[in-house]
């Protein structure tokens, strides 16, 4: 789950890590006013789940009320475009308006989890302001972490360990200290899966503060914190994706046009490679998952189907705990109650798989075509879109 900018500076401000004064709001008379609660020159920036704002101009210094309503009114009135989003891009209903800083040096804070270490990670880096996946492929040297035990806080020597990373000294040092443990105590109490700070910055006047931040949490641990299943804003969603969730299944958009319908995480994986291989784009990741019922299938095959940009759909089960036959069925309810508008390749195997075959033949949908194998069915279905 992600929240906005606001939302993870409030969370920040509460661990004790300094951020400058800020407003939300949600039109350009509602910025305007803002600007007045501030001191001086202020930055708006658009509060959405994507990045590259400020090269797709939705983050703007402004030095006045004006400045800040024409600000406002760019960015409530257009879809902010960048790398992240796609050509289609995200609709603003929020923007954060802040107070400006005078910048001498730029740093990156963050936190996340090492997969291969299975344990909690921090890292921090002289080259802050730029996206760390870059600094990561051009100088990876320029990342320093530490790993923090499963079942322990951030430790004081590695504090700092990380604060002489980042070259500050004295007072500075102090105030980094408090930021990283901070930052720390909000990953661990929240069960996030990422938070970063980017950039952390040292003022001309001498002042340590968090400008950007960036905080995801575990969708498995929500439940234990109502308090950030709150924040959640549904607007920003995929609205199939939510859809999916609710129904049970994981679903996740792509840019392609052939809908996939499997059953298992890899072998959806692996359904899509082979789409790719055949040159074709898969349009979604979809697991409908082992528990699955006919009702939740069903509802599968209705996500893809409103999807306008799908033009075929390829199903791929091999039967085990989710039978062949189960799938059969909902396939068969699927096509009388929603239809087909687009072709359906069909590849069985597994629990039931004969009897699948059967109801499927004496069915006689129109558009589905049925595969011997995987490879089969990815031909057929890169074929026909």
């Amino acid at each position: 789950m992600k929240i906005h900018e606001y939302q993870a500076r409030r969370l920040l401000t509460e661990a004790g890590v300094p951020v400058p004064p800020g407003e939300v709001a949600e039109s350009a008379g509602e910025a305007a006013s803002a600007f007045g609660k501030l001191s001086g020159r202020v930055v708006v920036k658009a509060q959405v789940f994507a990045g590259g704002r400020g090269k797709a101009g939705f983050v703007r210094v402004c030095e006045n009320a004006d400045q800040v309503r024409q600000a406002a009114e760019f960015m409530l009135a257009r879809r902010m475009v960048s790398q992240q989003t796609g050509p289609q891009g995200v609709v603003v209903k929020r923007l954060l308006i802040t107070e400006a800083v005078d910048i001498a040096r730029e740093f990156y804070v963050g936190m996340t989890i090492d997969r291969g270490r299975n344990c909690p990670v921090m890292m921090v880096s002289l080259q802050g302001g730029v996206e760390i996946e870059q600094v990561a492929a051009r100088n990876p040297d320029a990342i320093v972490k530490e790993w923090l035990h499963p079942h322990l806080v951030l430790q004081t020597f590695q504090v700092r360990k990380l604060t002489a990373a980042l070259g500050l000294a004295g007072r500075h040092a102090g105030a980094a200290e408090k930021v990283l443990d901070g930052l720390a105590g909000v990953f661990l109490k929240y069960d996030a899966s990422l938070a970063e700070i980017n950039p952390l910055v040292l003022t001309t006047d001498g002042k340590l503060l968090a400008i950007d931040v960036k905080i995801n949490f575990d969708d498995n641990a929500l439940y234990r914190h109502p308090e950030v299943q709150a924040m959640a804003d549904p607007s920003e969603e995929n609205p199939n994706e939510l859809r999916a969730k609710k129904a049970g299944l994981t679903y996740i958009a792509l840019d392609g046009n052939i809908g996939c319908v499997v059953n298992g995480a890899g072998l959806a994986m692996a359904t899509m490679d082979l789409v790719k291989l055949h040159g074709g784009e898969p349009a979604n990741f979809l697991d409908v998952g082992g528990s699955v019922t006919k009702e939740g299938a069903i509802e599968a095959f209705r996500i893809l189907l409103a999807e306008p940009r799908v033009k075929g759909v390829l199903v791929n089960i091999f039967g085990g705990i989710a039978k062949c036959d189960l799938i059969a069925e909902a396939l068969i309810a699927a096509a009388r109650e929603v239809g087909f508008r687009v072709p359906v390749v069909v590849r069985l195997e597994g629990t039931n798989v004969e009897r699948a075959r059967k109801l499927i033949a004496e069915a006689s949908i129109p558009g589905l075509v049925t595969a011997d194998d995987l490879t089969d069915a990815a031909r057929k279905v890169c074929a026909v879109v």
